[in-house]
């Protein structure tokens, strides 16, 4: 259903630095790379992540409810994203747990104050 999701940055550099790291976790890398946008995914016909500097070139601002909901795999998939986040720089949301009886989530701000969340959804 998505293509990607894109969101911004002030400085392009420490965020690739972050995404580079953080993604890795879940086997994705930087799938294309220009100068003021990066796609991040594990294939170019699955859904991915970019990072850019908005084109007006106006400085980017976090909307309010906007997040990013990237899979953990498992429960111990959460937990590693969410150390692995808060190891490069992230503010803490929301610490991982169990939200309600099908849906395990953590929940950070990444450098630019985006809000991501690691999650593990079993439907009965």
């Amino acid at each position: 259903m998505l293509g990607y999701t894109t969101i911004g940055t002030k400085d392009m550099d420490r965020a690739v630095t972050f995404y580079d790291a953080l993604l890795a976790e879940v086997g994705a890398k930087q799938l294309i790379s220009m100068d003021r946008i990066k796609f991040y995914g594990t294939s170019p016909d699955a859904a991915m992540l970019a990072i850019c500097i908005p084109h007006n070139e106006e400085p980017h601002d976090c909307g309010n409810g906007n997040m990013v909901a990237i899979p953990g795999g498992s429960r111990e998939g959460v937990d590693k994203l969410y150390a692995k986040a808060m190891e490069l720089g992230a503010t803490d949301e929301g610490e991982p747990g169990e939200r309600m009886p099908v849906f395990y989530g953590a929940y950070v701000r990444d450098l630019d104050g985006n809000k991501l969340c690691f999650f593990e959804m079993k439907m009965g």
